[in-house]
């Protein structure tokens, strides 16, 4: 399963554009462009599942950086201050790490 068969490509598309500029990334943003906060638990969980690049059930840091190349080849990694901004945001229990529940409640939020 790919991110286009939960998310229009259109949305995802419009999402990565809004962001394109360095520091612009906003979690709460790209989320409700994407569509990902009208998603369902079970469709989120998915989304998580393909996220997390080494599948250990959690998003670290370093795959943070690449999640808009996750949802579009050719997007820009995230900077150094968008990364800790958004695992800050997302890690509810301070372990430096977000993991599906804590992501659901990101995006849900």
């Amino acid at each position: 399963m790919s991110l286009t068969d939960i998310l229009s490509p259109s949305d995802i598309a419009a999402a990565v554009r809004d962001c394109q500029a360095p520091d612009s990334f906003s979690p709460k943003k790209f989320f409700q462009i994407s569509g990902m906060s009208k998603k369902s638990s079970s469709q989120l969980k998915e989304i998580f599942r393909i996220l997390d690049n080494d599948q250990s059930g959690f998003i670290e840091e370093d795959e943070l950086r690449y999640f808009l190349q996750r949802f579009e080849y050719g997007a820009r990694v995230l900077t150094s201050s968008e990364t800790k901004n958004f695992l800050a945001a997302a890690d509810h229990d301070g372990d430096g790490k977000i993991g599906a529940e804590e992501f659901q409640e990101m995006v849900k939020s």
